[in-house]
């Protein structure tokens, strides 16, 4: 098979997919820091299961049990590994080690967005339920829960080459892009606010767009070798998670507009 990783880049549902993602009408509809704030409210718990998608990833691919041993391909280790470390333990803007979900809750603080559902799935996941029985007591949108659960489910799987490619294709590969469009619509509008904010997005289109992604790419590479049904699995599950992703930023857009209808009839 030539250049196995084009039949998922190159198939036209994902290229209009992963379109439909970066020109979405949500980003015209930030009129307001306030609204900016609801964007965040809704996409935490995205950046929340992207970490848990990655730790699926190195769980399944490395030894992260004792007695240890060397399972798997050394390189792909490598691989999954080198990304978790930029992942879980990067600097936010003043220097200081966190991982990129805690730089996210920094920011949502900074920018005023409301913490208050995110914590409480947290300290939900802390007291010992299951993200599935977190997911079922909050009281947050369809579309944030049908996100997640994706998500939950293609870890739940266990197939590394699937993982692995919603990883890359519906996070990495895709994030510069989507973050970019994001990043140019702020600083058109709001240039002196939300820095921690940019400061993330910058932070991510730097490290995916980067190395990150280029490491990526090569571990699904490597999962799906030259095994058609593999690519085929891979691609099916990648049109899955980008289909999620429209329809998560289609509910951020749905709240924008129940609160601006709410408004102008106060």
């Amino acid at each position: 098979m030539e250049n196995p990783v084009n039949t998922i880049t190159a198939s036209a549902t994902v290229a209009g997919l992963r379109r439909a993602i970066v020109e979405h009408e949500l980003f015209k509809g930030l009129l307001s820091p306030s609204d900016v704030a609801v964007l965040m409210q809704h996409h935490v718990f995205a950046v929340w299961d992207f970490m848990t998608l990655l730790k699926g990833l190195q769980r399944t691919l490395t030894c992260v049990e004792l007695p240890w041993l060397p399972i798997g391909d050394p390189e792909v280790r490598y691989l999954i590994n080198e990304i978790v470390v930029g992942e879980e333990c990067d600097v936010d803007g003043d220097g200081k080690r966190l991982s990129h979900f805690e730089i996210y809750l920094e920011a949502m603080s900074a920018s005023g967005a409301d913490t208050t559902g995110i914590n409480r799935f947290v300290h939900a996941l802390r007291a010992g339920d299951t993200a599935e029985q977190a997911l079922d007591a909050m009281d947050i949108p369809a579309s944030v829960k049908a996100f997640v659960r994706q998500t939950l489910r293609v870890v739940a799987e266990g197939k590394p080459h699937v993982m692995a490619a919603v990883f890359t294709f519906g996070r990495e590969e895709l994030i510069p892009d989507m973050f970019l469009s994001l990043i140019a619509d702020l600083d058109r509008k709001f240039p002196a606010q939300l820095g921690r904010f940019r400061y993330y997005l910058e932070r991510h289109v730097e490290v995916d767009g980067g190395l990150h992604g280029q490491l990526a790419l090569r571990m699904v590479e490597s999962l799906c070798g030259q095994d058609p049904h593999k690519w085929a699995e891979a691609a099916e599950a990648v049109e899955e998670c980008l289909r999620c992703r429209i329809a998560l930023w289609d509910g951020v857009l749905e709240e924008l507009s129940i609160r601006s209808m709410e408004t102008a009839v106060g």
